[in-house]
């Protein structure tokens, strides 16, 4: 099962907007960048994301889930969105510094295109994070 990294303006939509929105989730919008896309339809149901925080803060704060597979943007049917739903909080976020300091992490999406909204993760990098995140 794959995994991956959501990136949002908490301005915008942040995590705490995720985790009100319950179980059902919301659609994953806006994504107008092809790359971003071509990842958005590669998710499948009942794989992870990291959620992360861009602008001031720079830090994966949480862990989504997949909830409905790639269907047409409710915010231009032109484009493609996902459903997430908030799984869990890290207990400790990570930041992109931290994530840039960690050698094992050199080769992480983050670190080499850090523009890209939505970003595969490898399985070592999941668990890396996780552990940086205070999850075991």
């Amino acid at each position: 099962m794959a995994h991956w990294l959501l990136k949002s303006e908490p301005d915008d939509w942040s995590w705490a907007a995720q985790v009100a929105k319950g179980r059902e989730g919301a659609e994953w919008t806006g994504i107008r960048n092809f790359s971003a896309q071509n990842h958005l339809r590669a998710m499948k149901k009942g794989e992870q994301a990291f959620f992360y925080h861009t602008g001031k803060e720079r830090a994966i704060v949480g862990i989504v889930k997949v909830t409905a597979e790639a269907h047409p943007d409710s915010t231009d049917r032109a484009w493609q969105a996902v459903d997430v739903a908030a799984v869990k909080p890290l207990p400790t976020a990570v930041t992109l510094a931290q994530v840039k300091a960690d050698k094992r992490l050199a080769g992480m999406a983050l670190v080499r295109i850090s523009r890209l909204s939505v970003q595969p993760v490898s399985d070592a990098e999941w668990r890396i994070i996780c552990g940086l995140g205070g999850l075991r």
